[in-house]
């Protein structure tokens, strides 16, 4: 059972590497590996026994290795991250010293260069990258070739071209996910506020059909009662008589409210253990149910409260906790009356006591308990799971 309920919405938040440019990323360095080991091939069958082939094979491990690390320092522009690229990037141009053949692992490291810098930067470097390719290229080739001087350029900006399309629709899919999921958020917020506005008017149009009507017609008959009691005892007695009855049909109605706001669990006369056993949390997760101690009569409100914390807290199990069981054990312990819901998920790091505040559902939780003059305690383990417990006092027995 996590501690962070489900019933609030969470901050959206944006993985630095999305599913497409995940995949884009993975073909980017598969690509520049293939293409450094073939470099490498090539130099050593063209230049055996060269005394450059040492440096040449010591900076295309120390260039692979490099680029091994980039993943792990994440795609954001920070300051290793920035490091690491001029790293990468100066082992590279040494390397294309040392043989041209190198200078197509360039590829790869456009990419790199537009997810890790800012656009205007990132095409700087890009084009950067492309001039010393055509250098090397030329050097290489023993006469003029318009395709060494065109080539290298054209796949630059074919590369450039796509990246940076793909980040514009990313960009504007994650607004629309955004605006999205703000109209929902509202839409959310609006129809709780119409429900609770229509549930307020029904209540007022109640009270005042009922028990407001009833308070006015006993005002005027026990005024009316007053005024004639020293002088017609008998009127002034059928008056009283007449507001006795009319308080106990508003007691009846007031009754009826109550009972119509009272879970439905609890309606009919069942009672809090009986509605405790009927939970559940799922059809992949078994829920037992205990019940300790002689059962005492519970005021309404004490059993409401502790029937809205286990159906919250077995909500939590279900989307959070990973947990295959859970237990219910309700304890009758004289003075107080514990609820303690316990799972086997996968628990967290801190446990959390009544004063922390941490948590989406559990101030809805705590507020119910501390109504009540009560506790709210929820301990984990990372691993073990977590056991929620509150307790509330009982008044003793006349």
């Amino acid at each position: 059972m996590d501690a962070t309920p489900a019933h609030q919405e969470q901050p959206v938040s944006h993985p630095a590497i999305r599913p497409d440019t995940r995949t884009l990323a993975t073909v980017a360095h598969t690509a520049f590996f293939l293409l450094l080991g073939a470099s490498v091939a090539r130099f050593l069958l063209r230049h055996p026994g060269e005394p450059r082939t040492p440096w040449v094979i010591a900076l295309s491990i120390t260039l692979a290795l490099l680029y091994v690390l980039g993943p792990a320092l994440g795609a954001a522009p920070t300051r290793r991250r920035l490091l690491w690229l001029g790293l990468v990037v100066t082992t590279w141009v040494v390397l294309v010293v040392l043989a041209p053949s190198f200078a197509w692992c360039a590829v790869p490291l456009f990419f790199t260069a537009l997810r890790t810098l800012p656009p205007r930067a990132a095409i700087v470097l890009v084009a950067l990258l492309t001039a010393f390719v055509v250098t090397a290229q030329l050097q290489l080739s023993k006469s003029f070739d318009p395709n060494l001087l065109l080539a290298p350029p054209a796949v630059a900006a074919l590369a450039t071209a796509v990246f940076v399309h793909m980040e514009r629709q990313a960009q504007a899919q994650r607004a629309l996910i955004d605006d999205l999921i703000r109209t929902r958020r509202e839409l959310a917020a609006t129809e709780r506020r119409e429900g609770t506005l229509a549930e307020r008017q029904r209540l007022s149009m109640e009270i005042h059909d009922t028990l407001a009507q009833n308070l006015s017609s006993q005002q005027m008959l026990l005024q009316a009662a007053d005024r004639t009691w020293d002088t017609d005892p008998a009127t002034a007695r059928g008056h009283v008589r007449t507001a006795t009855g009319i308080a106990a049909h508003g007691l009846a109605e007031a009754r009826r409210l109550v009972h119509d706001l009272a879970p439905s669990e609890l309606a009919d006369g069942a009672g809090l253990a009986e509605a405790l056993r009927a939970l559940d949390a799922g059809p992949d997760i078994e829920v037992r149910f205990h019940l300790e101690g002689a059962p005492a009569p519970l005021p309404d409100r004490v059993q409401s409260a502790l029937l809205r914390i286990a159906q919250g807290a077995l909500a939590n199990v279900r989307e959070h906790s990973g947990a295959r069981t859970a237990a219910l054990t309700l304890s009758f312990l004289g003075d107080q009356v514990v609820l303690d819901i316990a799972d086997d998920g996968h628990g967290f790091t801190e446990p959390r006591t009544d004063a922390d505040g941490r948590g989406h559902g559990l101030p809805a939780m705590r507020a119910r308990v501390r109504q009540l003059g009560g506790t709210l305690t929820i301990e984990s383990t990372p691993g073990e799971g977590t056991v929620l417990s509150a307790a509330i006092p009982l008044e003793p027995a006349p």
